[in-house]
C-alpha cells in the first residue's frame, strides 16, 4: 500500500510503498476513509531533534484517523468488517488507573504503551495511508449513524482536543457567561461550535486574521476581537469591565497568554491548548484572584463518543479540504503558509 511516511526529523515525509498490515491478536485493521492533517505534523517535520520524543522516525503520519474495518485479529468481538469507524489516536499501556477509564493521554505508565506517550501518527504508523494498523481494538470506536469517516477524522483531534478542554470548565459557562477562544484555525473553529452547541456562553472569538474571525462568525461567535494592544480592553468592556469566565488559548505565544491574563475574570479559567512556546510568570499578583490555570492534551475515548455524537447530529462541523493522499504534501504547505482554511483531509 502507499503511506505518507516521515523518515527523518527535520525533513518532508515521503509517499513510499509499504507491507499492507496484518493484525494481530486483539488488533484491528482500518481501512482509511479520512486522516486529518495536523498543524503538530509540522512541528515533527521541522523542529523536532532525536531526544525531543521518547520515539523517533521512520513512521508513517496521521493521528486523525476514521474509516472502515478492514480486518480483525483473533479475539476481536464487538467489531465487523465493513463497520464505519473513527479511532482513538493516543495509545495507552491499557492497564493503568488512567487507561481503564479511557483517558489515554495521561497514561501513567508509558513505558508500557505501544509506544511511550505517543500512538498512530506519533511515533507508530498512522492513518495517512490506504490501511491503519490499531493495536488495541479499544482505540476502535463505532461511528453514529450520518457520520461519513472523511468527516469523523478531523473530529477526533481537531473536535476532542477542544471539546475535552471546554468540557472541564462547564461549571464555569451557565448563562450570563463569557469565554474567550483566542485563535480560530483549524482546531479554535470548531471549539467555537463546540462552545456554542453545549454551553449557554457568550463567545468572543480573537485571532488576528480577518479571515478567520469571519469564520469565527460563521461558526457562531456573537462578537469577535482583533488581536492587538487593546484586544484585553475591549473583552472587558464587552463583558462590564469583568473579564471572561473562561478563556481558551489555542496558540500559546507569549502574547496570547498574556492577553488571556489580562482579560480573564475573577475565579476564572485559562486554559493553554496551543504549542507555540510562551511561557507565563505566575504570581501571586500576576493573574487574577483565583484564576485555574492548567494545559491540556487531546482528550478520552469517552469525550470522543460524545464528540462523534455531536458531528453525527449536525451540531458540530470542521471546516475541510480534502486532499488525495498523493496531494498531502500540498496541504501541509498551505497549513506552512496559513493560506489553508479550517482543516486538511486527507483521502486515500
Amino acid at each position: 500500500m502507499r503511506a505518507l511516511r516521515l523518515k527523518e526529523w527535520k525533513s518532508e515525509p515521503e509517499l513510499v510503498e509499504v507491507p499492507d498490515p496484518t493484525p494481530g491478536p486483539g488488533q484491528v485493521v482500518v481501512r482509511i476513509g479520512g486522516a486529518g492533517a495536523c498543524h503538530s505534523d509540522l512541528h515533527l517535520m521541522d523542529e523536532f531533534e532525536p531526544g525531543t520524543m521518547p520515539w523517533n522516525p521512520p513512521f508513517t503520519l496521521g493521528h486523525e484517523n476514521a474509516g472502515w474495518v478492514h480486518a480483525l485479529g483473533d479475539g476481536v468481538t464487538g467489531l465487523s468488517v465493513g463497520q464505519p469507524v473513527a479511532v482513538f489516536g493516543a495509545w495507552g499501556c491499557g492497564t493503568c488507573a488512567r487507561c481503564r477509564v479511557g483517558v489515554d493521554p495521561y497514561c501513567e505508565n508509558p513505558s508500557a504503551a505501544p509506544v511511550p506517550s505517543g500512538g498512530g501518527g506519533l511515533g507508530l504508523d498512522g492513518g495517512m495511508a490506504e490501511f491503519e494498523l490499531v493495536p488495541d481494538a479499544r482505540h476502535v470506536v463505532p461511528l453514529p449513524e450520518g457520520l461519513d469517516p472523511a468527516e469523523a477524522a478531523p473530529l477526533t483531534d481537531a473536535g476532542l482536543t477542544p471539546y475535552h478542554a471546554i468540557r472541564r470548565s462547564w461549571p464555569k459557562l451557565p448563562p450570563g457567561s463569557t469565554a474567550v477562544m483566542i485563535g480560530v484555525g483549524g482546531l479554535g473553529h470548531v471549539g467555537v461550535q463546540i462552545l456554542k452547541a453545549t454551553t449557554a456562553a457568550r463567545v468572543i472569538a480573537v485571532d488576528t486574521r480577518a479571515e478567520a474571525l469571519r469564520l469565527a462568525e460563521e461558526c457562531g461567535a456573537d462578537r469577535t476581537v482583533t488581536s492587538g494592544p487593546a484586544a484585553a480592553e475591549e473583552i472587558r468592556d464587552a463583558t462590564g469591565g469583568r473579564g471572561a469566565d473562561v478563556v481558551l488559548d489555542f496558540v500559546g505565544t507569549d502574547t496570547t497568554l498574556a492577553l488571556g491574563v489580562a482579560a480573564a475574570r475573577t475565579v476564572g479559567d485559562l486554559t493553554i491548548v496551543g504549542i507555540g512556546g510562551g511561557t507565563l510568570g505566575v504570581s501571586f499578583f500576576s493573574v487574577p484572584y483565583e484564576v485555574s490555570i492548567a494545559t491540556t492534551y487531546w482528550g478520552s475515548r469517552p469525550e470522543l463518543v460524545e464528540v462523534l455524537d455531536l458531528g453525527a447530529r449536525g451540531l458540530v462541523r470542521p471546516k475541510t479540504t480534502t486532499f488525495a493522499l498523493g496531494g498531502a504534501l500540498d496541504a501541509y504547505r498551505q497549513m506552512r503558509d496559513g493560506t489553508l482554511e479550517g482543516r486538511a483531509v486527507i483521502v486515500p
